[in-house]
């Protein structure tokens, strides 16, 4: 969880990187410091799942939830940032997803070494806001970084120096932060593929983390029409409080094109209701 403030003293997080040079989603580059006094090996971000595509992490319900931007020639850790702070779009918007990083918070730089991004942001970042607007912009951040394979955690830099603690709140980043870090923060169940409005056909590959009870939960696509297409239990590697991860391939046939949706849910041991539901809108055809 976040750490508040309490009667802990903070230690100053140095982070030293070397900022990532990406040319596009199909290249893996690696990149090093050639400098003769000091080398260092950079990670590569591995390519995102679909083509010349990222993922931003706004928030929805409360919590965080995914939405696609385009990546194609530009590097990926900052396609990404600047695809966060740019905030959701008005269909987005629509859906629900919203941001709490400050209007006008900008990209300085973005680093990645040994698993550990550093992302230096203008000072608007700090701005405004209670305990639940600052603990939503770090989570954001932290969920959209670790979307890469190379990136377990990230440490946060304001106009170059370390970030150690956020608002008057005292939302303490003294250490890296990892998605585990923010759980509570995580939906139940986190749909990471396929994304809002997504072009999709069958057989349709469904992938995301949960921490559900007994790690099971339902899966159901509709399709154009309304009409449900696919409707099967689904689970993950592991549940009733430790997250694990899921990889769901739906097959179905679509007798009308359009937009459909999938939505996953946990369904109550007590009456079976649906709960923890998420909703995705997509192009099924």
């Amino acid at each position: 969880m976040p750490r508040i403030r309490h009667t802990r003293a903070l230690a100053l997080l140095g982070a030293s990187a070397l900022l990532l040079t990406f040319t596009g989603c199909g290249d893996d580059d690696d990149s090093g410091s050639s400098d003769s006094t000091t080398s260092s090996t950079t990670t590569t971000v591995e390519e995102p799942a679909e083509e010349g595509t990222v993922s931003a992490y706004f928030l929805r319900d409360e919590v965080v939830g995914p939405v696609a931007r385009d990546a194609t020639g530009v590097a990926v850790a900052e396609a990404a940032m600047e695809g966060l702070l740019n905030g959701p779009s008005a269909d987005e918007a629509e859906l629900g997803f919203a941001t709490t990083i400050p209007v006008g918070t900008e990209l300085l730089a973005v680093s990645i070494e040994d698993g550990l991004a550093t992302v230096d942001l203008s000072d608007e970042f700090t701005s405004g806001g209670g305990s639940a607007s600052m603990t939503g912009r770090v989570a954001q951040v932290v969920f959209t970084l670790t979307q890469f394979d190379s990136v377990d955690a990230v440490s946060f830099e304001v106009e170059g120096d370390p970030l150690t603690e956020l608002g008057g709140e005292g939302v303490l980043l003294d250490a890296p932060q990892t998605r585990a870090d923010w759980e509570p923060l995580s939906p139940a169940i986190l749909v990471e593929s396929p994304l809002p409005f997504a072009e999709v056909t069958s057989p349709l590959r469904l992938s995301g983390t949960a921490n559900t009870f007994e790690a099971m939960f339902h899966v159901t696509i509709t399709d154009g029409e309304g009409l449900v297409v696919y409707d099967e239990p689904a689970q993950a590697t592991s549940g009733t409080g430790t997250r694990g991860t899921f990889d769901v391939t739906a097959t179905f046939e679509v007798p009308r094109d359009g937009m459909g949706s999938v939505v996953v849910f946990e369904e109550s041991a007590e009456d079976g209701a649906r709960t923890n539901l998420v909703e995705i809108p997509i192009q099924v055809s």
